[in-house]
């Protein structure tokens, strides 16, 4: 099958219905994870995963277990074929209770599935997409830079080459944002000391 007979077979509205839940789940930069799933599958249609069903509607539910863990599993893998497929992959990438975020990630990248190491790509370009100074602290985004070079770069070291180049651009743009932040809050700090009597 061509890639446009693939696009025109997949069948994404039951997911997409059961993914329409985390509207209820805000995001720090506004919007929701419903939007931030959407991003995501795009994502890995911009990189023509398009012969993985399994893989692109996993990318809709991707947050849904940790974000709305009331959530019933059984409902997915009902849903069609890829039903049980889906449910153990979105799983794999999923936080587990007592999992720091270190843990969860150096698990991912030493344990994941192929296509778990895709979808956490796809989710952290989505991520870094969506870091901003406004708002997030300048530690907290050197911290998740820090986190993305050291997980899930090698993620996609193991997966996608291209993912690795735009992976290491955006790290590199936003490290520009962190400086601009240092520079902006030096210049404050010097500018207060001359205004002092």
């Amino acid at each position: 099958m061509s890639e446009l007979e693939t696009l025109k077979n997949l069948v994404l509205a039951p997911y997409i219905l059961k993914a329409t839940a985390l509207i209820s789940v805000g995001r720090k930069v506004g919007g929701n994870q419903f939007r931030h799933s959407f991003s995501t599958l795009g994502i890995l249609l911009d990189y023509k995963f398009f012969f993985d069903s399994v893989l692109l509607k996993a990318s809709l539910l991707h947050d849904l277990l940790e974000d709305l863990p009331e959530t019933q599993v059984e409902e997915i893998r009902n849903i069609d074929e890829d039903g049980q497929a889906v449910v153990e992959l979105v799983l794999e990438v999923t936080k587990r209770k007592g999992e720091t975020k270190a843990q969860y990630l150096k698990r991912v990248l030493t344990t994941g599935s192929r296509n778990a190491l895709l979808l956490k790509c796809a989710d952290r370009i989505s991520n870094l997409t969506d870091l901003h100074r406004d708002t997030h602290t300048e530690q907290k985004i050197s911290d998740y830079l820090d986190q993305t070079e050291k997980y899930v770069i090698p993620m996609a070291q193991k997966v996608n080459q291209d993912m690795v180049r735009e992976l290491t651009d955006l790290v590199a743009r936003r490290r520009e944002i962190v400086t601009v932040i240092k520079n902006k809050n030096l210049v404050k700090k010097l500018l207060s000391t001359f205004r002092q009597p």
